[in-house]
């Protein structure tokens, strides 16, 4: 179904979110991350697309690259207002040392 929807619109940030957190679920990282990325291409301001890309790379053991999504959620956070989120993501980095 979200396939379709993205055939359609390639940019629906909700769609391809979505389609991000089912290949997470399934285990599949990479496809997960590609999907995390394009999301936050289209749409620089999807603050949970760059919460999720950066769990999903602590869980492969991807510090360095958690930490450089969690940088650019942050600065999405601040664009956007979302102190909720970016909370969060700084409480993160912070875990992450």
């Amino acid at each position: 179904m979200l396939s379709g929807i993205l055939e359609q619109n390639p940019k629906d940030a909700f769609a391809r979110y979505g389609l991000a957190m089912a290949f997470a679920a399934e285990g599949k990282m990479d496809e997960a991350l590609r999907e995390f990325a394009t999301t936050t291409e289209y749409n620089p301001d999807y603050v949970p697309a760059y919460q999720m890309a950066a769990q999903t790379l602590i869980k492969a053991g991807r510090m360095d690259e958690a930490r450089a999504r969690l940088q650019a959620g942050l600065a999405a956070c601040e664009r956007t207002g979302n102190a909720h989120a970016a909370s969060e993501m700084q409480g993160m980095v912070e875990e992450l040392g």
